[in-house]
């Protein structure tokens, strides 16, 4: 595996050790909020602007990445900014400052995303694309295995407890500041253009993006904007009458199927196509919404996490590995940062009226919608887009 060089495996244990410190809180956020009177409604708005907030900041300091030819001090500001947000969600829980302090651990994944992925991006070739990206999805999804058990140990022993979780997820997010100091750029060419980024310059990448670019994250962009925060599937199981321990286990489960999944078919992906291995995560996806509009049992719960482990394994990293393929290698984390800023915009929309449509409708009709809605992007990636090579370059 000599395609893993020393910046990957650096890059994917600082993702484990974030993922740890995020995934340790992920699936006790919503009970917590619950816990300080957060409705479902006002958890769906939280999660929609923190993702908002995430994804702007994704187009904004991509561009600026390029354009300065950096990418290691994103990475390490980013990071840094997400693991001191932490504590702070626990020493402040007025709804203000919970929102600011949500707000901000976003914004240091805006800040470090673009940056990353276009590093990942320059340690492979076209042809390891796929698995290059697909182990450090592996590695970053191991952590969020490692985080839940951890708060699931905990919680076991302090039922309830939830604050303390926060100042606990912040010692692995100090290790993977110290990790990301370890970095090293590549020596690159900064570009000419030395006009000021704005917060939205990104926006105009999009005009000037190869054709088959946009029509790729225009599939994309729609199915975010039905596909909503897994929040909403941790409060359907616990609302089914699951105790935290079992909402939890659920939850790692499906963050073990997805770490596990990742790597081999990110490799299967570079062999038979990205596209095929894309569409099939789709499906995937479908059947789990759909069977979320039921009640069941946990090993009802238990498989559709396991396919939705799978699906998260099929769609995560390939869809990266496909926009860095379809682009010029010089706007890597513009076009990435593009694509995730509107996609965080999408989500935002996403969970606003996802959560709407619980509060009114109920769960059925809110997972049933998301299922209808992603199995025709499924039929337009399938008919409307032409998979690519491995050695694809960009059309105008």
């Amino acid at each position: 595996m000599k395609y893993l060089t020393r910046t990957i495996w650096v890059l994917s244990f600082i993702s484990l050790l974030t993922d740890v410190a995020g995934e340790m809180l992920y699936p006790v956020m919503p009970i917590y909020l619950r816990s300080i009177g957060f409705s479902v409604l006002l958890i769906g708005i939280l999660e929609g602007i923190a993702e908002a907030t995430a994804g702007l900041s994704k187009g904004y300091f991509g561009k600026l990445s390029d354009q300065r030819g950096r990418r290691a001090p994103f990475i390490q500001l980013g990071y840094t900014l997400s693991a001191l947000s932490k504590p702070i969600m626990a020493v402040f829980v007025y709804p203000l400052w919970i929102f600011l302090a949500r707000t901000a651990d976003r914004l240091g994944k805006g800040i470090r995303t673009g940056a990353r992925d276009a590093l990942l991006s320059d340690e492979a070739t076209p042809a390891t694309k796929g698995r290059v990206f697909g182990f450090h999805r592996s590695m970053d999804t191991l952590g969020a295995v490692i985080g839940p058990a951890l708060a699931l140990v905990y919680l076991y022993l302090y039922p309830n407890e939830y604050r303390t979780l926060f100042f606990i997820a912040f010692v692995p997010g100090l290790l993977a500041i110290g990790l990301s100091f370890y970095l090293k750029d590549k020596k690159r060419e900064q570009k000419e253009n030395k006009t000021p980024v704005s917060f939205f310059s990104f926006l105009h990448y999009w005009k000037h993006s190869p054709a088959i670019y946009r029509r790729v994250v225009t599939g994309l962009l729609v199915f975010t904007l039905f596909n909503s925060s897994d929040v909403f599937l941790l409060l359907k199981i616990k609302q089914a009458g699951l105790s935290d321990a079992a909402t939890i286990g659920v939850y790692i489960f499906y963050n073990l199927i997805y770490a596990l999944a990742a790597f081999p078919l990110g490799i299967l992906a570079d062999s038979i196509g990205l596209k095929k291995i894309f569409i099939a995560g789709l499906f995937l996806f479908v059947l789990v919404y759909a069977g979320m509009a039921f009640t069941g049992s946990i090993y009802y719960y238990g498989f559709l996490f396991l396919l939705y482990g799978a699906y998260a394994a099929a769609t995560e990293g390939i869809s990266k590995a496909w926009i860095s393929n379809i682009t010029d290698k010089a706007d890597t984390a513009t076009a990435i940062g593009t694509y995730t800023g509107f996609q965080s915009i999408c989500t935002m929309l996403a969970s606003t009226v996802t959560g709407w449509l619980w509060l009114r409708f109920g769960a059925g009709l809110a997972f049933g919608t998301t299922a209808v809605v992603t199995f025709g992007v499924l039929l337009y990636f399938w008919l409307s887009i032409d998979a690519p090579t491995s050695h694809q370059s960009p059309e105008k």
